[in-house]
């Protein structure tokens, strides 16, 4: 037969287990630190890319817009890295698909400054590395 707890022993209980309920309910320090690093990360490409936008400017025609196209490049893969690291596995292979297809649009940009057979080359050669 179970024997009865003392009013002081009732007490060490109920903290116990407000203790652990709020423990386990804490948020998690790593959880945190991940968020904290996600943020720093985008904050840091939003400046990368404003940075690299303003160099752009100095350059004109085709050379202009490849500048662009790979300044964008640039901050959807510092993004979709940062999300990655942030979310899953499932994220980084979407991070990984949103860098190909960044990375597609600057080679298809460069192909532009050319015409006729070089161009259609050159866009199929982009078409097949970036598995588009």
């Amino acid at each position: 037969m179970p024997r009865q707890l003392t009013i002081s022993e009732a007490i060490c209980v109920g903290a116990l287990c407000a203790f652990a309920i709020g423990t386990a309910h804490a948020a998690n320090p790593v959880a945190t630190d991940r968020k904290n690093e996600y943020k720093v990360a985008v904050k840091n490409a939003d400046a990368d890319y404003k940075a690299a936008k303003e160099a752009c400017k100095s350059r004109s025609g085709n050379d202009r817009d490849v500048c662009l196209k790979q300044a964008k490049a640039d901050h959807v893969k510092a993004t979709s890295d940062a999300k990655a690291r942030l979310e899953s596995k499932s994220a980084m292979a979407d991070a990984r698909e949103d860098t190909a297809d960044a990375q597609y649009k600057v080679a298809k940009e460069k192909c532009d400054a050319l015409s006729g057979d070089a161009k259609d080359s050159c866009i199929k050669q982009a078409k097949l590395k970036y598995h588009q």
